[in-house]
């Protein structure tokens, strides 16, 4: 791999993992913790993450108990909760929160699946504009005779081959939450 490719690799990866973690908020037909991961509980005068204020377990395939630390803080959960709006049924126990997943129509799960291929096509142009910034650099680097024309062209094609490895994780990655979408 070309030095310029290596210096750049980390933005690649940095692309790819921005994707898994914005798709892993996506709702599914199961229940899954991460989908709470952006929900932000306003306790003790602070917005707090809702993982930093209470425990999350999953109790089997379609419910999500939310225990708080403090258990003055429910009200405040059930309240941030309910604002994030995931579809979820939210019942307050008094010293737990129950999430209910509704099973997904099959319209939610176009509107899913389409905001899916929203997120990856983001990606995309993340990954492009990464691509564009080692282009540019092999490019500067042979117009400063740094390097030799053949190694421009072959740190291109390296740089090309590379590109199409990454898009191709990113669809596959695409293609694994589009299946646990469509599962019923």
């Amino acid at each position: 791999m070309n030095q310029y490719l290596q210096d750049k690799q980390n933005d690649f990866e940095s692309a790819l993992n921005f994707f898994k973690k914005e798709i892993a908020s996506l709702r599914t037909g199961r229940a899954n913790p991460a989908s709470l991961e952006e929900v932000k509980v306003e306790a003790y005068e602070v917005l707090n993450p809702l993982n930093a204020v209470a425990n999350i377990s999953l109790v089997d395939a379609h419910s999500i108990v939310v225990v708080p630390w403090d258990k003055s803080v429910i009200k405040a959960i059930e309240k941030a909760i309910i604002a994030a709006e995931l579809g979820f049924t939210v019942v307050n126990e008094g010293d737990k929160i129950r999430l209910n997943v509704a099973p997904l129509t099959t319209e939610n799960r176009q509107e899913l699946i389409k905001k899916l291929n929203e997120k990856m096509e983001k990606s995309r142009i993340s990954l492009r504009a990464v691509r564009e910034t080692v282009k540019n650099n092999i490019e500067k680097a042979f117009e400063a005779k740094e390097i030799s024309e053949d190694d421009k062209f072959r740190f291109i094609k390296e740089l090309d081959e590379f590109s199409a490895h990454k898009n191709e994780e990113l669809k596959n990655i695409r293609d694994r939450k589009e299946e646990d979408i469509k599962e019923v």
